[in-house]
């Protein structure tokens, strides 16, 4: 007996060669694909199967994956509109940080992956950079071991940058961060059947010493684990780490020896044709977050280059305290018409670009491609249904992948499979009292804002324009 098929379904494998297959089943055993075939064959070979999921009229896809979110700033959706980045970070983002709690880094990663799972997101890379408190990492490992997802707890801190407005609260000594590190790495990484892993991120280059960023490479060089960290996001990031380092970002990196293939770069919106042959030559990764490049309008970073000097490039929300959404479905819209309209161009961003980004170039950048990332025979069954006749939006559906990036919906993703196992279903998450989480939520947002006083901004005056 298998554990689960998944019958006549159309199937985008993502594979080697692109392959869409139509009129084919998909067989699950032990949490990894057994066997991809067509209807006929497959109902002959596995005559006992557990859980039949008929897929007639269905699209199969591998499960998204969103490189870069900070899944704490789920409970400040709303708060930072039309505001430049150092005026998000001090009117809201760093009074709402510096009063975090345990369980507002649960609910808000609770909620948040809840959100990305409604979006096809079977795994995202949390980039928890805040830690006023004690053991904050541990509620968002919490949600995600609840929730059954594949997670990444990127580790962030900061030791300095005071100059640049890092806050005393949000900073902490280099042997406080190595030894929370090591204490999160002893506890989960690679558990929970290898889905949780821990990396370190400094926050930036302008908010970390140099001794912060040595410990950073030689601690993710002893535990074999990846590093991830904001990179030229816009002009103050590279200024600003001249002033502290005496070069930019990028630099610092290969400087102190931290770009390699295990190196997440997240935004690279004013990377240079240097840097980028430099990223190419030592394999660094990028994290591309388009909605929240756009929100805070810090750029457009040049995606037709990175392509063509090959490098790996997936796809990120970023925090909903910049995006106001974790939504992975929207962004797919979002990356491809960004890049279509800057370079006045259609051809220069296709759907079957975007769709790379989002599952094999975002598995490959969190170096997860060898299991995840496409849907083939011994990989980990890390997928969704997508039903086009759950949302009109979808209809009609000509092309799946055009339908999926241009034409649809959270609501049109149905059933979403982690490690083999059912986590929503009939677009219900299985196990999870929804209604009740969002007036959670809500609530803890709620006093969240008030203790860091920031409710101010939930009734802000209205405004038609912003001068």
């Amino acid at each position: 007996m298998i554990d689960v098929l998944i019958r006549d379904a159309i199937i985008v494998t993502m594979n080697g060669k692109r392959e869409t297959l139509y009129e084919h089943s998909l067989a699950i055993d032990q949490g990894r694909i057994l066997e991809i075939g067509p209807v006929a064959e497959m109902d002959q070979k596995y005559l006992s199967v557990e859980k039949v999921i008929e897929a007639k009229g269905k699209i199969v896809f591998p499960g998204l994956v969103n490189t870069h979110n900070h899944l704490f700033q789920t409970l400040l959706k709303g708060l930072g509109d039309d505001k430049v980045l150092s005026d998000w970070l001090s009117d809201m983002t760093f009074p709402s940080s510096t009063h975090l709690t345990q369980e507002d880094c649960y609910t808000g990663a609770l909620i948040g992956t809840v959100e990305g799972i409604h979006s096809g997101v079977t795994t995202q890379l949390d980039y928890m950079y805040p830690h006023p408190r004690e053991n904050l990492s541990d509620g968002v490992l919490k949600a995600f071991k609840e929730l059954g997802v594949r997670g990444i707890l990127a580790r962030g801190y900061m030791d300095d940058g005071f100059q640049f407005g890092v806050r005393p609260q949000m900073a902490q000594t280099v042997d406080v961060i190595e030894k929370d590190v090591r204490r999160l790495a002893a506890a989960y990484h690679n558990t929970e059947n290898e889905r949780l892993k821990i990396w370190l991120a400094p926050a930036a280059v302008w908010s970390n010493s140099a001794a912060s960023l040595n410990m950073t490479r030689d601690l993710a060089n002893e535990i074999g684990t990846g590093i991830t960290i904001h990179i030229s996001e816009t002009p103050f990031d590279r200024a600003a780490s001249e002033e502290l380092h005496g070069l930019p970002d990028i630099d610092v990196m290969e400087k102190m020896g931290i770009m390699g293939p295990n190196f997440l770069m997240v935004h690279c919106v004013y990377l240079t044709d240097r840097d980028i042959r430099m990223s190419k030559i030592f394999d660094a990764k990028i994290s591309h977050n388009p909605v929240s490049n756009m929100y805070l309008s810090s750029g457009v970073p040049p995606i037709p280059k990175f392509n063509v000097a090959g490098l790996t490039v997936g796809l990120g929300t970023d925090g909903a305290g910049s995006n106001n959404s974790n939504d992975m479905i929207e962004l797919l819209k979002m990356t491809a018409l960004l890049q279509k309209v800057t370079h006045r161009d259609p051809t220069i961003m296709t759907a079957g670009k975007v769709l790379e980004m989002a599952t094999i170039e975002g598995a490959k950048a969190l170096g997860l491609d060898h299991e995840i990332g496409s849907l083939e025979v011994g990989k980990k069954a890390d997928l969704f249904l997508f039903d086009p006749a759950l949302d009109m939006k979808a209809i009609p559906m000509h092309n799946p992948i055009s339908t999926l990036i241009y034409s649809s919906g959270n609501k049109n993703v149905e059933t979403v499979l982690i490690d083999g196992k059912v986590v929503m279903e009939n677009s219900i998450i299985l196990g999870l009292n929804e209604s009740a989480l969002a007036a959670s939520g809500q609530a803890t947002a709620d006093d969240l804002a008030r203790r860091a006083g920031t409710d101010h901004l939930k009734k802000r005056p209205f405004k038609s324009l912003a001068y």
